[in-house]
């Protein structure tokens, strides 16, 4: 019997192993795919008759694609030093021959869309209320309170979105901004035990930076570019995104200046997302309504932080809230697609789970 228990052990390593074959060929087939396809590497305009020097400044700026460099407002390129207002004209005007900036028709929208790639949750419940999984190539928000479930969705991404497409993936790896040390790699191998991963391949594939203040999240973000334009990354998660913002600028008179500098960190999201078509994850707190508005016929008066701003610059907002025991409730709170409505999920060992009925 022993012999027996044994043998079973070396079949299971082994078919571990080669699923983690399987998982590590497929990130680097679509790696190969993506940097055909889906973005151009800003070193190409050197054919196009731009300086190398001009490049090099380009790069220690923040642009690293020539998606990005089409995509910015000319103002910010003249900031770049050494980048005169006649070489910002001629970067954007090169930059717009590789780039479609014009109109399309709605079928090749809808034949794009089509072809998004959506990372499941780990909750077939969850995914159904998401129309799939989390969506590819946009920012989506999860907020709540404390303990409902936000930073677990994160890890649980984490793992799901190095699984090949077939299996609920994306086959790419993940990189995550921590603002409040709460990235737990044991939850990581948790979950990898669960879709049978190897655990230090799902640890390699992540890549993590503690924040420690909104000027440092920017510089990351940048740097997170950079990474992005020389591996394949499938999930941004960016836990907490407005942490620092809210300690940072206290009181009524620093509110503008908050708003401006989540503003500029959103778009640049933003920007990231469109460029490399990676799905953005970021969570947020709340903060409880004490105004007019939330009297005794309000059922919730919890609201997210970042108002307005946050709300128009995330495709998708969810609101979490605790259930029973170890269930949470989803809501759908905003979407372009999806109805408003909820799921009940469960966080379990193993990471996201549907809740035992």
């Amino acid at each position: 019997m022993a012999q027996a228990q044994k043998q079973r052990g070396r079949q299971q390593e082994q078919t571990r192993e080669a699923d983690q074959a399987l998982l590590q060929s497929a990130i680097e087939s679509n790696q190969q795919e993506q940097d055909e396809n889906s973005y151009t590497v800003i070193d190409r305009l050197e054919s196009n008759g731009i300086a190398s020097n001009d490049i090099a400044k380009l790069k220690e700026a923040g642009f690293f694609t020539v998606e990005a460099l089409a995509y910015t407002h000319r103002k910010e390129l003249l900031a770049v030093k050494g980048i005169s207002e006649q070489k910002a004209e001629k970067l954007v005007k090169e930059a717009m021959k590789y780039v479609q900036m014009g109109f399309t028709t709605a079928s090749e929208v809808h034949l794009k869309r089509s072809q998004l790639v959506q990372i499941r949750t780990g909750s077939a419940a969850l995914d159904r209320l998401l129309g799939g999984g989390i969506e590819t190539g946009a920012i989506t928000e999860v907020y709540g309170e404390f303990r409902t479930g936000k930073t677990q969705v994160c890890h649980n991404l984490a793992v799901m979105c190095q699984l090949p497409i077939d299996m609920g993936g994306a086959e790419g790896k993940c990189m995550w901004i921590d603002t409040e040390g709460t990235f737990r790699p044991e939850r990581l191998l948790a979950i990898a035990q669960r879709f049978n991963l190897s655990g230090e391949h799902v640890l390699e594939n992540v890549a993590v930076a503690r924040a420690f203040n909104s000027e440092h999240m920017q510089a990351l973000i940048t740097r997170a570019g950079a990474m992005m334009s020389e591996s394949r990354y499938a999930v941004l998660i960016v836990d907490c995104a407005t942490s620092h913002f809210r300690t940072e600028y206290a009181g009524r008179g620093e509110l503008a200046a908050r708003q401006c500098a989540l503003a500029k960190f959103l778009r640049t999201l933003a920007k990231l997302a469109d460029e490399f078509g990676i799905a953005v994850v970021i969570t947020n707190q709340v903060v409880a309504s004490v105004d007019g508005g939330a009297g005794m016929f309000q059922a919730d008066p919890k609201k997210p932080i970042g108002g307005n701003i946050m709300a128009h610059m995330t495709t998708t907002r969810l609101y979490l809230k605790k259930g029973k025991g170890e269930t949470r409730i989803c809501k759908v709170h905003h979407s372009p697609n999806l109805p408003e409505s909820e799921a009940t999920f469960a966080i379990t060992n193993q990471g996201i789970d549907d809740a035992a009925e």
